[in-house]
């Protein structure tokens, strides 16, 4: 891992509760096991769990949801079955912390995001390296893909977004909006755009193919953690270091809708696939799934014991699964 060069980036990890894992981090890939919870189901009811001995960072559904891959403090990707809890592989080539993954929307590959300063791609299907990307400076945070899988963007603690050519690694553009470290990046559904959540306390829009920046909002009073788009691609949501969510549309700017349902950092956020809801995952260890219209909590989802980094929607709306020091599968419709 690279050294941290700034107290922002330092305040990161201590509020994110990982010192622990600056002392250092076994190469084995943590033993996990799947614990499978009692039926009959019902609204956030627990389906399964995995156990980790180290914090898992991220998580991602398959595009048809029958595996997830997951990344965190042990260095490695591991790709699982969700029906059977199987690992099917585990990925191997960063020499730190994983902190994003990301699966292609057509299915055929992986991105992993790492404190070692690289994003790398994956085939999904065999678990081979196919290609590590070099163009940060320092830790890498965030990566999304393009809704044609032909395109990456990645972003993290070098204040800069980068979109790269997901099967050459040929930088394309470079975004250099931001005073700060970039947390969340999302690309917009229909393609055009890219989000980018930051420590300066603003969330900007810039134009995916050009770079010039269409939207900068700073509604928010705190370090932004965590950022996501509507399914029509025309609102953005975005969580805060205060725990307050901000639902805002790209074109005017203007709010939509304010949600405080939380007692600690927002880093996690999901747009339902529906769009009628949003789950919100906070460092006070609950997930809250609320209607985005009426801002109405439908589900406290208190399974995991510590705070909660990513979260994602399965592809039918139906499971959410979100991470800590372990991944939890549980039922959100």
């Amino acid at each position: 891992m690279r050294v941290i060069r700034n107290s922002c980036l330092a305040y990161f990890l201590l509020c994110a509760g990982l010192v622990c894992l600056l002392v250092g981090c076994s190469t084995a890939p943590p033993a996990i096991t799947a614990v499978p919870k009692a039926s009959p189901t019902r609204a956030g009811a627990t389906l399964d769990a995995y156990q980790s001995q180290t914090s898992i960072f991220g998580v991602a559904w398959s595009p048809d949801g029958k595996r997830i891959v997951s990344g965190g403090a042990s260095n490695v990707v591991q790709i699982r079955n969700v029906a059977t809890g199987h690992v099917l592989f585990n990925l191997r080539g960063h020499t730190g912390e994983v902190w994003a993954v990301a699966w292609s929307p057509d299915g055929k590959r992986i991105v992993s995001a790492s404190w070692d300063g690289t994003a790398q791609v994956w085939n999904a299907t065999t678990g081979q390296h196919l290609l590590t990307y070099r163009g940060h400076s320092n830790l890498v945070l965030a990566v999304a893909w393009s809704p044609d899988s032909q395109r990456i963007v990645s972003a993290g603690s070098d204040h800069t977004a980068q979109v790269w050519n997901a099967t050459t690694g040929k930088l394309l553009l470079t975004y250099r909006g931001h005073d700060g470290t970039i947390s969340s990046a999302a690309w917009s559904p229909d393609g055009k755009n890219i989000a980018t959540a930051s420590f300066d306390q603003t969330v900007q829009v810039w134009n995916a193919a050009t770079g010039k920046t269409l939207t900068t909002y700073r509604g928010q009073t705190s370090r932004i953690w965590s950022v996501a788009w509507s399914p029509d691609s025309t609102r953005i949501a975005s969580g805060d270091e205060d725990g307050v969510v901000q639902v805002w549309y790209i074109e005017t700017g203007s709010y939509y809708q304010v949600y405080r349902g939380h007692q600690g950092a927002v880093q996690a956020l999901g747009w339902s696939p529906d769009g009628t809801r949003i789950a919100s995952g906070s460092w006070d260890t609950t997930v809250q799934i609320w209607n985005v219209s009426s801002r109405q909590t439908l589900l406290i989802y208190r399974g995991h014991g510590s705070s909660v980094g990513t979260l994602a929607w399965s592809p039918d709306g139906k499971l959410i699964a979100s991470v800590a020091y372990d991944i939890q599968i549980w039922q959100a419709d």
